[in-house]
């Protein structure tokens, strides 16, 4: 297939180019974003079907697995809930557990389908454990599935997904275990294959770079097989269609042909990296994170060993209001994130993803040592060189 050819952009002037911090949707880069000005294609032609199978083989390398793919034209939650549909019927027992905002929003869909949720949370900042997770497991032999947030976007949370998964496999073997990895997939490492994951979801807009728009999904061969006796209702989200046309590189609906070019061009981008080049990028560029904020007096929400690649949480030190801070940024065209939940007016976030540069996360820390000065905050200037020394020593 000839590569579709970028067309030249006009840049609206009512829409100021922005620092954007916030962890999702992430910046795309010029060379991605210029792709979804190519003229549009039939999607039922042979160009299509031959960027279908591009795009479907690429994906699999970053979903490290051999088995099914699928693209929907979709936010992340359309897919958190093709994946439920897929794998269950009314009042199966599924066990889920929430980290944050978003875990609590993959349990919400479950509920909303009739399913026997019983929900094991743990504290906003906080991750699953292992050992008790296991304890749970052994209390009930009746759940179907297990729903987990690979890494959870309200709190900046990595979950030790390979530790999960193997107590998962372990305890409940009968059970799915289902991984929404919409801000993970892409800038941590996630083997979905090896590690024993049944369905893993992800959406465009975050470490793919690419923009709003698209959900994908990773399906192993015992979710594709509680598809077929699965009960509850679907018909859009139905994936059965989408593996029958798969071989002819085509989707049964309408699919988003400007975004598929655009994650094209963001995939090819990310292999060409390589993916331990890039995946260990955003452990360099948490560690620059994590480095700034506690230099300027704003604790980290989470442990080290539970920090996400991706994500950076930071509570508010007394006397910074949330509003003043992000109203001084914007000002100066960077946007940054607040808390949700109970953490709402207590914390800030900022992403660190695929689309982020170095050059990106350093300027946002000297934008925020000028702002910290501007509200008479005690670290003001302290985090713009912490941010260098730490780039520095991660050779960034």
């Amino acid at each position: 297939m000839a590569e579709p050819q970028p067309q030249p952009r006009v840049t609206d002037p009512a829409l100021p180019e922005q620092l954007l911090m916030v962890p999702g949707p992430t910046p795309v880069p010029p060379e991605v974003r210029a792709y979804g000005a190519a003229p549009l294609i039939n999607h039922r032609s042979q160009p299509f079907r031959d960027l279908y199978h591009r795009v479907h083989d690429q994906l699999r390398q970053v979903f490290q697995t051999r088995h099914d793919v699928f693209v929907w034209p979709a936010s992340g939650t359309g897919v958190l809930e093709c994946a439920l549909v897929n794998c269950f019927s009314p009042g199966d027992r599924i066990l889920s557990l929430p980290m944050g905002a978003f875990g609590e929003r993959f349990a919400e869909i479950a509920e909303a389908f009739g399913l026997d949720v019983v929900r094991r949370p743990v504290d906003y900042g906080q991750s699953v454990d292992p050992a008790a997770l296991a304890e749970l497991l052994r209390g009930d032999s009746r759940f179907k599935g297990v729903l987990v947030t690979f890494n959870e976007t309200s709190t900046g949370v990595l979950v030790d997904l390979p530790a999960v998964a193997r107590v998962v496999r372990e305890h409940a073997p009968e059970a799915l275990l289902l991984v929404d990895a919409v801000s993970g997939l892409g800038g941590a490492d996630l083997r979905t294959d090896a590690w024993g994951c049944d369905v893993v979801i992800t959406g465009s807009q975050k470490a793919l770079m690419t923009p709003p728009g698209l959900g994908a999904l990773a399906v192993g061969p015992r979710a594709m097989a509680a598809s077929e006796a699965a009960r509850l209702p679907r018909s859009y989200w139905d994936w059965r269609p989408y593996r029958e046309m798969a071989h002819h590189g085509e989707t049964p609906y309408t699919p988003a042909v400007s975004l598929w070019y655009e994650l094209d061009a963001a995939l090819r981008r990310i292999l060409a990296e390589g993916l331990p080049a890039v995946l260990a990028r955003h452990l360099a560029m948490r560690a620059v994170a994590r480095a700034a904020f506690p230099a300027a007096g704003f604790p980290l929400l989470t442990s080290d060993a539970d920090g996400s690649p991706t994500v950076t949480a930071a509570r508010l030190p007394e006397g910074v209001a949330f509003a003043d801070l992000s109203a001084a940024l914007d000002r100066r065209g960077v946007t940054i994130a607040g808390g949700m939940g109970p953490l709402r007016g207590k914390m800030l976030r900022i992403g660190h993803m695929t689309g982020h540069t170095t050059a990106d996360l350093l300027r946002f820390f000297r934008v925020f040592d000028e702002v910290l000065g501007e509200l008479g905050a005690p670290g003001a200037g302290k985090a713009g060189p912490a941010a260098e020394a730490a780039a520095a020593e991660a050779h960034l």
